[in-house]
């Protein structure tokens, strides 16, 4: 198949890495991939970075510009599939295909549980913008068969695979030494883009809750709330406890340097790729059940689950792994075999292919 990508998102994060780990896999596998993204984003120099080819076109917003740009792309290049990714994306790709002869299929991902708009346009989008709907994860699609009245056989829930040659247990002591970290410190990581939905805010409200110097957190990735947890962290008199390692292409050091990972998401959640990595590396994960989280860890299985926005659970749940090493390793150890058991990067490809093949073909998408 010869498979376009398009993305309007200017910014960098889970669905943007999906976006590129499910190219890759595909082209490996004989397809031809092409990527459509605004030239000022995150995804056109790290898809070039990655051999692909990118046109940098102007979709970053629902324009005539972006509209045109796209329409010349689909009446110019000889395509199977376009596979869209963020809503302006999706709208612009939807009206600019309206009236080709041999218009390409068109599939739309979901990654995220925001709610639906519930207007007449959304829902022509859903149902007759776009001849498939993928999500990445059971929940997000049943909220859109519930919330934009799509046809059930036509949505299907593909979870984001991960490397797992890559995401396993590593030597803590040793990754502390290789990225300059406290030896003697409990660490509680995360790892996630600086937005305010990732819940950062509210880990340092759970870190000044514990009177306690030695409990320390490693907040890796950058974003726009950068400054604002900067603040907040000096005002709380937290600056030596807080550790901003910024933005790394390889996070696998840094997840095995922690003790615990800790991911206090309040919103826009499917299942999160970093609690998956977390997993794979053996720890034990403290989370919300936010969007399709629950389906990737499960509480005292393989993590522990807060309510939302609430530091003080925050806080109890991490010191109780803090003071209850046996547990931690517990739950570690079940987050790991969870993970080489659900979460190959194979089984993701293996499901999209089969998705994207049953479109182009016309035929029905197989059940999960």
């Amino acid at each position: 198949m010869r498979i376009l990508h398009t993305e309007s998102s200017c910014g960098w994060g889970g669905q943007e890495i999906r976006i590129l780990e499910e190219a890759e896999g595909l082209a490996r596998r004989g397809h031809d991939l092409l990527i459509a993204t605004p030239p000022e984003s995150r995804l056109y120099p790290e898809a070039q970075k990655r051999g692909f080819a990118v046109r940098g076109l102007p979709i970053a917003r629902k324009n005539f510009a972006g509209w045109r740009a796209l329409r010349i792309l689909l009446k110019t290049e000889t395509l199977d599939l376009v596979n869209t990714h963020s809503s302006t994306d999706s709208w612009l790709v939807a009206l600019a295909r309206i009236g080709l002869k041999s218009a390409p299929s068109v599939i739309r991902t979901r990654h995220i549980s925001a709610p639906i708009p519930d207007n007449f346009l959304t829902r022509w989008l859903y149902n007759r913008g776009a001849d498939h709907v993928v999500t990445t994860g059971e929940v997000l699609r049943r909220q859109v068969i519930e919330q934009s009245g799509a046809d059930p056989a036509r949505v299907t829930s593909v979870p984001t695979g991960i490397d797992l040659a890559r995401f396993r247990p590593g030597d803590r002591a040793a990754a502390r030494v290789r990225l300059g970290l406290p030896a003697e410190a409990f660490l509680v990581g995360i790892v996630a883009t600086l937005r305010s939905w990732k819940g950062h805010l509210y880990l340092l409200d759970a870190l000044a809750r514990m009177q306690d110097s030695r409990v320390q957190a490693v907040l890796v990735g950058d974003g726009p709330m950068e400054q604002n947890i900067r603040r907040k962290a000096a005002e709380d008199g937290l600056a030596s406890r807080v550790i901003m390692a910024g933005h790394h292409d390889d996070v696998v050091p840094w997840l095995q340097s922690f003790d615990v990972f800790a991911l206090p998401s309040y919103a826009n959640e499917g299942v999160p790729q970093a609690i998956m990595q977390a997993m794979a590396c053996g720890l034990a994960v403290v989370t919300t059940g936010v969007g399709a989280i629950g389906e990737a860890a499960r509480d005292g299985v393989t993590a522990l689950m807060v309510r939302p926005r609430d530091a003080g659970a925050l806080a109890a749940a991490i010191s109780l792994l803090r003071d209850d090493p046996a547990q931690r390793a517990r739950l570690g150890a079940a987050a790991a075999a969870e993970a080489r058991t659900r979460f190959s990067r194979d089984a993701m490809l293996d499901r999209v292919e089969a998705v994207f093949q049953s479109v182009v073909d016309g035929s029905r998408v197989a059940p999960a």
